[in-house]
């Protein structure tokens, strides 16, 4: 009896191998339940292959005939194995999206629908590609992309509010008004509920403005992107953080990129937009240092902020805080944020960070938290 690789395909049950043994051995099968302990029946069922050889038989049988036990259970295993009946392709195809992509997410948010023989033509139609190996970060993808870079959840993130954006209808995009339009969104940031009016301003600018929850872990907020051939702006937002602070910072650095014609090519990827990545230093690639003091100077008036540090660190008091969001006319929590980021003292007047969620989703074009944009098929 030889214990070696057993070849997967086509193996007999392992009773074929035991009665081969029996007779180079001598032995009946009366004989081998005399020296297992087991009723003759055992055995003949075990030769027939009407029972299969358990852990405890494949020790048995191991020291009966002195080979390892792993040999009888290997021959089990492959005879179940090449028995067992195959599993649906879908299973496959499945497994190697789910193993890139947040797919089971994906079908709940209802970006895809869970379809054994469509999923895979959906996936392809949902990166806009023509082969599923073409999809970024699978393991066959046949071609390197910028997406290599950006972490699989940021990427199925973005093409969702591309493929939300086609299907909002904007004018035609003006710089000129979109400038103008500064002025009306900064009187807005006095309170949280005047967000609401942010999606119509922007859509009067002829920006395609998305908001879409972000997918588990994904930690994006924001993108900046061109449809028809750079000719038609998308500023994409996850609201990951609920507070009016970060939501006029990520907003204003957004529309600096749509400003300087930023992501035509390539779309520009905002996440972990905080701390050092929400500065001004020298190790963020340029576009990203200008987007980041434009929103910093927009929340708040930088020489105005330096001034006010320099006068009240490193106390800061409510009638301090107060008066200066009035002085320079924005609703407190967008001078908290600032001071907080400043100070890494994040206990810091967080009673101020409002929330804003509930009013710019009721007038924006939105997908998640319960909500989804049907989208043409």
């Amino acid at each position: 009896m030889d214990p070696n690789a057993i070849e997967i395909r086509n193996v007999p049950p392992p009773g074929e191998f035991i009665r081969e043994e029996l007779e180079a051995r001598g032995w009946s099968q009366r004989d081998l339940a005399y020296v297992l302990g087991v009723p003759e029946q055992t055995v003949t069922m075990i030769l027939s292959g009407k029972r299969g050889v358990t852990a405890d038989m494949s020790r048995a049988l191991g020291d009966a005939f002195d080979v390892p036990a792993e040999f009888f259970a290997n021959l089990q295993k492959a005879h179940e194995l090449a028995h067992a009946k195959q599993p649906d392709p879908s299973v496959k195809r499945k497994g190697r999206l789910q193993s890139v992509y947040p797919l089971r997410e994906m079908i709940k948010r209802g970006w895809v629908i869970d379809s054994d023989e469509e999923i895979e033509r959906q996936i392809v139609r949902f990166f806009e590609r023509s082969s599923v190996d073409d999809i970024p970060h699978l393991a066959y993808a046949a071609k390197k992309t910028h997406y290599d870079q950006v972490p699989p959840t940021q990427v199925a993130w973005v093409f969702r509010v591309r493929q939300i954006a086609r299907e909002v209808v904007v004018p035609k995009y003006s710089e000129m008004s979109l400038r103008a339009a500064l002025v009306r969104l900064h009187a807005l940031m006095i309170a949280p509920e005047e967000t609401r009016h942010v999606p119509r301003l922007l859509a009067d600018c002829g920006i395609r403005f998305v908001i879409v929850e972000g997918l588990p872990g994904g930690k994006i907020d924001g993108v900046c992107c061109w449809l028809d051939e750079g000719a038609s702006p998308v500023i994409g937002m996850s609201l990951r953080y609920d507070r009016i602070d970060n939501f006029w910072f990520v907003l204003r650095h957004e529309i600096e990129h749509v400003l300087r014609g930023d992501g035509k090519e390539v779309e520009v990827i905002d996440a972990e937009l905080e701390g050092e990545n929400a500065g001004t230093g020298a190790t963020l690639p340029a576009r990203e240092r200008v987007a980041n003091a434009a929103a910093l100077d927009f929340c708040v008036p930088t020489e105005k902020l330096e001034s006010f540090v320099a006068r009240k660190q490193p106390f800061f008091s409510e009638r301090d805080l107060l008066a200066f969001a009035k002085i320079v006319g924005v609703h407190p929590g967008l001078v908290a944020g600032q001071i907080r980021s400043r100070t890494q003292n994040w206990k810091l007047f967080s009673k101020h960070l409002a929330k804003v969620r509930g009013f710019v989703t009721s007038a924006a074009t939105v997908d998640g938290w319960g909500e989804f944009a049907p989208v043409s098929a």
